[in-house]
């Protein structure tokens, strides 16, 4: 056995709906499923989101919660969140103070997030942070360089 999974097609949504089931406390479905939000807002914060592709939870969606994430959208398995994701978790969590986005350096995920930010833009104010660190040796073939994959979880906190 290489796997305990019950289908590809159904592994994201399953997992996401059993991280939300363990920590009801805390995490929420937002946007009628798509994508994971803190329950409780505090009015007056910068909404922090992010998020990726999906296959590595409770990656994003682990981070959410007091002093870290407000929402974390999720794509299928090393797919890209789409930019109707990231503007739902942008109209659910922007508690008045406007959004900061938190990107890894990966095409799919800068271009979704930047395009979500320009639908987005007419009704929240808008920041976007692309996380560029990396360890890997010389360019990549799936980002624009350094990918951001240990550095998110640090920006995120900060």
């Amino acid at each position: 056995m290489k796997r305990i999974m019950n289908s590809g097609q159904t592994l994201v949504a399953e997992s996401l709906a059993g991280f939300v089931a363990a920590h009801e406390d805390v995490v929420a479905f937002g946007g009628g499923g798509r994508f994971l939000r803190r329950r409780a807002l505090k009015p007056g914060k910068v909404a922090l989101i992010s998020g990726g592709g999906g296959g590595h939870e409770p990656l994003h969606g682990g981070f959410i919660g007091a002093g870290m994430l407000d929402a974390a959208c999720t794509g299928h398995i090393f797919t890209s969140p789409t930019p109707d994701q990231i503007v739902a978790a942008m109209d659910e969590t922007d508690a008045g103070a406007g959004c900061l986005l938190v990107v890894k350096n990966y095409d799919g995920d800068v271009m979704n997030f930047e395009m979500a930010a320009e639908m987005a833009a007419p009704r929240h104010r808008i920041e976007m942070v692309v996380v560029e660190d990396d360890a890997a040796y010389g360019p990549s073939v799936r980002s624009r360089g350094r990918r951001g994959v240990a550095g998110t979880i640090v920006v995120e906190k900060i």
